[in-house]
């Protein structure tokens, strides 16, 4: 056996991916959109399985309330205040230094996800996030590259596995984003450690399927799991393919590519603070935010906004999902805050 391919042979001797299957995957490009929860575990699986080339993209920086979940993160690199991209890329070298490793540390946005992806053979979603995963759809489905989405809250996850014309898409099952506070996020619902394990072991599972040329075993389903309420649930999403007007693969219109939808942020000049304005087509319910934020401390509100703090920031929520956050000039870091406490 050729040396190279020795560190796979378990893997190999598996009936499903063999040496043809290996060397696959050896010659394989992939990219993942986001390095925290789902992504570190998927880059780990990635990596270890012999991916030839992976490209890691996240904006954000390691903090400690990370190191519940995001299993390539240690205490030393939160010291260190090293950007997520970067820490794992470490970590993947030293777990196989075979692999290419390209950590990209960027804000995913419409302006840019055609270059991330597009040598990609296969796209994976670690984002954690609904804006992030509408880009990366029609993307996909312009650039015709297989994708799996993946998401997790609480104690529950969910992933489905998209093959542009031959699946239906994102937008065919879930044609909108929940507007901003509707979903919660990890910061305001939480994340039980193992359901981030079970929906990154799926997507990577569904991943190695498709970069070894064995897409008749991929998934036509959207699997749901609650690992808390001791839940399973397999929903048939293939006879949708055609069936919905679905503006993406029916018709073409990349909406989130195109800016249709989506947040923008602008720097308030001599305020400190950024506004960040999402689209959103419906108007938010403070009442359900404020419940979901009532832990972090005093949350106020009338019909026409909604106010609390968060990182040392204050935060000015209004209905229409724009947000101004005070306390920093960043903004990254206000996209980043956004994302993480009020949704998207």
């Amino acid at each position: 056996m050729d040396i190279a391919l020795e560190r796979y042979s378990r893997q190999m001797r598996f009936y499903g991916v063999g040496e043809a299957g290996q060397k696959k995957l050896l010659d394989a490009r992939v990219t993942l959109c986001g390095c925290g929860a789902l992504g570190t575990v998927l880059a780990n699986a990635l990596v270890r399985a012999g991916v030839g080339r992976l490209r890691l993209i996240d904006r954000d920086f390691i903090e400690t309330s990370n190191l519940q979940r995001q299993v390539l993160f240690d205490e030393h690199d939160v010291a260190e205040g090293l950007p997520k991209a970067e820490a794992a890329a470490r970590k993947l070298g030293a777990i196989n230094s075979a692999v290419h490793v390209e950590p990209v540390v960027v804000d995913i946005d419409r302006t840019n996800i055609l270059e991330l992806v597009g040598d990609a053979d296969l796209i994976l979603d670690g984002s954690d996030n609904f804006e992030v995963r509408y880009l990366i759809n029609d993307a996909a489905v312009k650039l015709n590259k297989p994708w799996v989405y993946g998401g997790c809250i609480g104690s529950h996850g969910q992933t489905m596995t998209i093959l542009p014309g031959e699946t239906p898409c994102l937008r065919c099952v879930f044609e909108a984003a929940p507007a901003p506070g509707e979903a919660g996020t990890c910061e305001t619902a939480g994340v039980l450690g193992p359901i981030v394990n079970v929906v990154a072991s799926y997507q990577a599972s569904e991943a190695i399927k498709i970069l070894v040329g064995r897409r008749d075993k991929v998934s036509r389903e959207l699997l749901y799991f609650d690992m808390w309420e001791n839940e399973q649930r397999r929903i048939k999403v293939a006879p949708l393919l055609g069936k919905v007007d679905c503006p993406c693969c029916q018709h073409r219109r990349f909406e989130w590519l195109d800016g249709e939808h989506g947040s923008q942020t602008t720097s308030l000049c001599g305020r400190n603070a950024v506004q960040v304005s999402h689209r959103t087509a419906s108007r938010l319910n403070f009442e359900d935010m404020a419940r979901q934020l009532e832990h972090m401390g005093e949350v106020h509100y009338n019909r026409f906004l909604l106010k609390f703090n968060a990182e040392n920031c204050e935060f000015t929520v209004f209905p229409d999902g724009r947000a101004i956050i005070k306390g920093t000039d960043d903004v990254d870091r206000a996209r980043t805050l956004y994302a993480k406490y009020v949704g998207h």
